[in-house]
C-alpha cells in the first residue's frame, strides 16, 4: 500500500527496515515520500512502527536497512544535532533550571548565534505561540498547555524546515488539545514548515493532517488524505481503526464490475462495492459507516438496500442520536443520526427496517 519515494521529495524513506534483535522487523520495507510544506501524520496502535520511523528520521534510532533522505541527501550517518530538525515531545523536555527565554535561547547558542539575534528570535518564537509575557518564568510556574506551547516555540526558534512531533498533546485535557491542534496546524501552514506528527488518536490525525499514514505491524496500511481514509478505507484494518464502523461478515456470491453480492453468515444477502475481494466464494468483512445508515422510511433512497433489525439501545448524545441494533445476528450494529426536530426516536425492542446505498457498503478482506 505504501508508495515509492519519489524524486524531488523533501523527506523520503527508501526501503527502510528496522530490527532491534536482528530477527523481528519493527518497520518492514517502508517507502514514503513527502513534499515540502506537508503536514503528515503517522497514525497507528502501540507497537505499529510509527514512533520508530519518527526516531529514525530524528537520528535517535538507526535504520537496519534502506535510506532516509532529507532534501535529496542521505541522512543515515548524520548525527541528530546536525540534521537541523525541530522536535516536540509529549513530556515537553524543557530544562527546569532555565527560564522560558533561556530554554528557547539554548538551541540558538548551540548554533553559535550572537546575543542580539538570539533575543530577537526568542521573542519572535514566543509571539508565534502567544507566550511573550512568560519569558522570565520557569517551566514549573507554567500549566501543561503553556509548557507545550513553549516546547513548540523552542522547536521553531531556529527556523527549521522540518519539525517532528511525538504525541505532543497526549498529556493535555480534551478542550486544550482541540485548541492546540488548531493552533499547531495553522502555524505550520503559515510558516510553510514540513511536519511529521505521530499520534494514536484518530480524531487528531483527521483534523490536523494533509495526509495520514496508517501503520499496523510495521507497514503503512494506507496513505491518503483524511477524507479518503474515512470514506474509502482500502482494507478492514483501516476501516476499523479510523472512526466508528459497522462490520458484517459473509461470503462473496457474485462480482460484477463495481458491485458484488455478499451472502451474510445469517443467510441475508446484501449489495456491496468489491474493494478488497477478487473472487466468488471468498470470505469478506463488509464495512458501513454508522451515519450512512437510515431507519426512517421517508429518508430512505429508492435504491437503498434494506435489512430487518431490532433496536437494542437508543442513546441521546446532544447533537446526535446513537442507536444500537441487532442486525444479521450481530448486536453491535450502530446508526448515528442527526438531532433534528423530525428525527424518529426509537424504543428498545421495536422492529425496524434499515437501509443504505450499495456504494456506502464496502466488501473488504476478511
Amino acid at each position: 500500500m505504501s508508495e515509492t519515494a519519489a524524486d524531488g521529495a523533501f523527506v523520503a524513506f527508501e526501503r527502510v527496515q528496522k530490527s532491534y534483535d536482528g530477527e523481528t522487523l519493527v518497520v518492514k520495507d517502508l517507502n514514503l515520500s513527502m513534499p515540502k510544506g506537508e503536514f503528515l501524520t503517522m497514525l497507528g496502535p502501540s507497537g505499529s512502527g510509527k514512533t520508530t520511523c519518527l526516531m529514525m528520521l530524528a537520528g535517535f534510532e538507526t535504520a537496519t536497512h534502506g535510506e532516509i533522505l532529507l532534501d535529496g541527501v542521505s541522512i543515515n550517518n548524520i548525527p541528530p544535532h546536525k540534521r537541523g530538525i525541530g522536535m516536540v515531545f509529549q513530556n515537553y523536555a524543557l530544562f527546569p533550571h532555565m527560564t522560558v527565554a533561556e530554554n528557547l535561547s539554548f538551541p540558538l547558542e548551540v548554533r553559535k548565534m550572537g546575543k542580539s539575534d538570539r533575543d530577537e528570535k526568542v521573542m519572535r518564537a514566543l509571539g508565534m505561540v502567544q507566550m511573550q509575557d512568560f519569558a522570565g518564568r520557569r517551566p514549573s510556574q507554567l500549566s501543561g498547555g503553556q509548557q507545550q506551547r513553549i516546547a513548540l516555540a523552542r522547536a521553531l526558534v531556529f527556523e527549521p524546515e522540518l519539525v517532528l512531533m511525538d504525541e505532543p498533546l497526549g498529556a493535555l485535557d480534551k478542550q486544550l488539545r482541540e485548541t492546540l491542534q488548531f493552533e499547531i496546524t495553522n502555524l505550520a501552514h503559515e510558516l510553510g514548515i514540513t511536519v511529521v506528527y505521530v499520534t494514536h488518536d484518530q480524531t487528531e490525525a483527521l483534523t490536523m493532517s494533509d495526509r495520514v499514514a496508517v501503520f499496523d505491524d510495521g507497514r503503512i496500511q494506507q496513505l491518503a488524505p483524511p477524507d479518503e481514509l474515512y470514506e474509502a478505507p482500502q482494507n478492514s484494518f483501516v476501516a476499523q481503526f479510523i472512526g466508528e464502523n459497522n462490520t458484517l461478515e459473509g461470503v462473496v456470491q457474485s462480482i460484477n464490475g463495481k458491485h458484488c453480492i455478499v451472502k451474510l453468515d445469517n443467510g441475508d444477502t446484501i449489495d456491496a462495492m468489491p474493494v478488497n475481494v477478487s473472487e466468488v466464494g471468498e470470505r469478506t468483512k463488509v464495512s458501513i459507516r454508522p451515519e450512512r445508515v437510515e431507519f426512517d422510511k421517508s429518508r430512505l433512497h429508492a435504491d437503498a438496500h434494506t435489512l430487518k433489525a431490532e433496536v437494542l439501545e437508543f442513546i441521546y448524545m446532544g447533537d446526535i442520536f446513537r442507536t444500537r441494533l441487532r442486525v444479521a445476528g450481530r448486536d453491535d450494529f450502530v446508526i448515528k443520526s442527526r438531532n433534528a426536530p423530525d428525527q424518529v426516536r426509537l424504543k428498545p425492542g421495536s422492529q425496524v427496517e434499515i437501509g443504505w446505498l450499495a456504494e456506502d457498503c464496502r466488501a473488504l478482506d476478511a
